[in-house]
């Protein structure tokens, strides 16, 4: 097995995160520091990540959490800022699948399941994700054809969504919008190129996980049934 799969079979990272981990010289193998992802890990190989022994985990778990705002989307935050793992402790070494920005609520999913991970989150995969916008005023026919087009939202990248649904009152619009990559605060930026004002965002859907009525700061365990893409991997 390369190391790189294993690290992601420890739940360290997803495979193409744990390429860069290793990179930064954070692996041993035999007490040395091994530098190359492609390493062929034996049986007999003791591997230590960030000075700590690991192994592939045996129980793969998928955890759904309802994220509130100004939490960080990441495992350790250099700030001291509060984080999604203080949200949900575990004894598993659980990585978020994906980010949502401080300022974002909803849909998020822990996992010690590495290949998991890099199923859901490579960009080839086009997982869908569906987000709740509530914005003063309406999105016109016009800014709605843009955003289906492709709307240029900064540093070399164009912003794209499907538009679910909208409904306006009292002039506020709540818009359903499909994702199927998702750039670095894209929804953010979209809405600030299309002069719309972004009163707050929620994710509510992944693929085929509905948040539902799941309470905020709570989180759950999916069954095998939800266990989206365990399929594919």
């Amino acid at each position: 097995m390369r190391l790189n799969k294993f690290l992601a079979q420890t739940g360290v990272a997803s495979r193409r995160k744990a390429d860069e981990l290793i990179q930064m010289a954070t692996t041993e193998v035999n007490g040395k520091i091994c530098l190359d992802p492609a390493y062929d890990v034996k049986d007999t190989d003791v591997i230590k990540y960030d000075g700590q022994k690991v192994k592939p985990v045996q129980e793969k778990i998928v955890i759904m959490l309802h994220k509130p705002k100004k939490v960080i989307t990441t495992v350790k935050d250099t700030h001291g800022r509060k984080t999604v793992l203080d949200i949900v402790p575990s004894k598993y070494r659980l990585t978020p699948v994906g980010r949502l920005d401080q300022d974002t609520t909803g849909l998020l999913l822990l996992t010690n399941d590495g290949d998991l991970h890099q199923y859901l989150t490579h960009p080839k995969n086009r997982i869908p994700k569906d987000y709740e916008a509530v914005i003063e005023g309406r999105m016109t026919a016009s800014q709605i054809q843009k955003l289906i087009r492709g709307i240029y939202i900064g540093d070399k990248e164009y912003g794209k969504a499907e538009i679910v649904s909208q409904d306006t009152k009292k002039g506020r619009s709540v818009v359903i919008l499909r994702l199927h990559q998702g750039k670095k605060r894209e929804i953010r930026r979209i809405m600030h190129r299309l002069k719309l004002k972004l009163l707050s965002l929620k994710r509510i859907r992944f693929s085929g996980l509905e948040l539902g009525d799941l309470p905020e700061h709570h989180y759950r365990t999916l069954n095998e049934k939800e266990e989206i893409g365990r399929a594919h991997v």
